[in-house]
C-alpha cells in the first residue's frame, strides 16, 4: 500500500500560539508561514463562540491538506502542481508562472501567492525534512504538542492511532478532496 502522509491535528491540545506558524515561516524562509490559526468558524484569532457565559475558544491551524483529489492541481494548465506517490501535493516553483488558477481551485484557501517571486506559493509537509526521516517542522515546534505526522495507511502509525481512537474530522468533506489532515475535535469546551 502507498504511504500517504497526513497530519492529526488535536483541538484540545491546540493553544492558539502560532508557534506552528512561526516555524514554517523560519524553516521555509517565506515571506509568511502556510500555516493559519483561527478560531473555529470565524476567519480571525481570538474570537469566542457561545453566548456569555457559556463562551468557548477553539483553535484551528490550518495549512494544504495534501488531499487524495487536489483540484489544485488539476486546474494548474503548466502541471505545476503534483501528487507524490508519498501522498504529498507538492509545487514546483520553476514550473509555475503565476498564473494564480490554483489559488482559486483551493477550496481550503491554502495557497498563497508571493508578489516578489511573481509565483504561488504552499506548503509541502517540509519534504526536505521528510527525506531526512524528520518530521515537518511545525510538528516539532508545536508547543501544546497538538500537531502529529505520520502515514495514514500504516494502522500502526501515531495517527492511524490517534485516527481510531478520536472521532477525527477533516475540513469541508463535500468538496470531495479527500484531504490528508484530520483534527481532533476538544472533549469539552474550553471556556473563557
Amino acid at each position: 500500500m502507498k504511504k500517504q502522509y497526513g497530519l492529526v491535528i488535536d483541538q484540545e491540545r491546540c493553544i492558539g500560539c502560532e508557534a506552528c506558524t512561526v516555524a514554517c515561516k523560519n524553516e521555509n524562509k517565506g515571506v509568511r508561514g502556510f500555516i493559519r490559526v483561527s478560531t473555529l468558524n470565524t476567519p480571525q484569532k481570538d474570537t469566542p463562540a457561545g453566548v456569555f457565559p457559556n463562551l468557548k475558544m477553539i483553535f484551528l491551524p490550518a495549512l494544504c491538506n495534501h488531499c487524495e483529489n487536489p483540484p489544485c492541481a488539476k486546474a494548474c494548465p503548466l502541471e505545476a502542481i503534483i501528487k507524490e506517490d508519498i501522498g504529498l501535493v507538492i509545487l514546483d516553483e520553476e514550473t509555475c508562472d503565476g498564473c494564480q488558477t490554483c489559488l482559486d481551485a483551493c477550496p481550503y484557501g491554502a495557497i498563497a501567492f508571493n508578489d516578489e517571486k511573481n509565483k504561488a506559493e504552499k506548503c509541502n509537509f517540509c519534504r526536505h525534512r521528510i527525506e531526512e526521516e524528520l518530521e515537518p517542522f511545525c510538528v516539532i515546534c508545536c508547543e501544546g504538542q497538538a500537531i502529529h505526522f505520520g502515514d495514514l495507511n500504516n494502522p500502526g502509525s501515531n495517527v492511524s492511532q490517534m485516527l481510531t481512537e478520536g472521532n477525527g474530522y477533516t475540513l469541508k468533506p463535500e468538496a470531495g478532496t479527500k484531504p490528508a489532515n484530520y483534527y481532533l475535535p476538544p472533549k469539552e469546551p474550553r471556556g473563557l
